[in-house]
């Protein structure tokens, strides 16, 4: 399945929490593949493992270090830049909140007019939508943590499995 960005992220929020449980799946069917492999390997290696086996046991443990530290530095990257988000997003509300407050108190007769409630319910709904966009940034922040892992996981199947 693509990693693509969503046309229309607040159509369906539950899309990108559907798209990270695919990757999941795949990464644990790819790392239950390889843990197999390499537990059966070291098994049979022996107390004593040459040469080869010394090799893939080396970079099996690099590359969970690697992966590992990749993971948290997409983690970091992307709550730097959600936090910065979330930031402007509350500012801009409380804006719209503190100016829709103000013109309330000049024209309190406003609001009994269709534009005056239009405009009420669209106060209201913007909360609403941050919040989605809010839960799907999350999902979003999960996917770039579990990227590292998944393409070392499936790599690692698809080498393991060719010998």
């Amino acid at each position: 399945m693509s990693s693509q960005r969503l046309r229309y992220p607040h159509a369906n929020p539950l899309l990108v929490w559907m798209q990270l449980g695919f990757k999941t799946s795949e990464m644990l069917f790819a790392s239950s593949q390889v843990i197999g492999h390499r537990t059966s390997r070291m098994a049979m290696a022996g107390p004593v493992p040459n040469a080869r086996d010394r090799k893939e046991f080396t970079l099996m443990g690099q590359e969970k270090l690697e992966a590992a530290a990749e993971s948290a530095q997409a983690v970091i990257n992307r709550m730097f830049a959600l936090q910065i988000e979330m930031a402007s997003t509350a500012f801009r509300q409380y804006m719209t909140g503190v100016t829709s407050l103000f013109a309330l108190a000049a024209a309190p007769a406003s609001v009994l007019t269709a534009g005056g409630q239009a405009r009420l319910m669209r106060g209201f709904l913007v909360p609403l939508t941050a919040a989605t966009s809010l839960s799907g940034n999350m999902a979003r922040v999960a996917q770039h943590g579990l990227k590292p892992i998944h393409s070392r996981a499936t790599a690692n199947a698809r080498r393991l499995g060719k010998l």
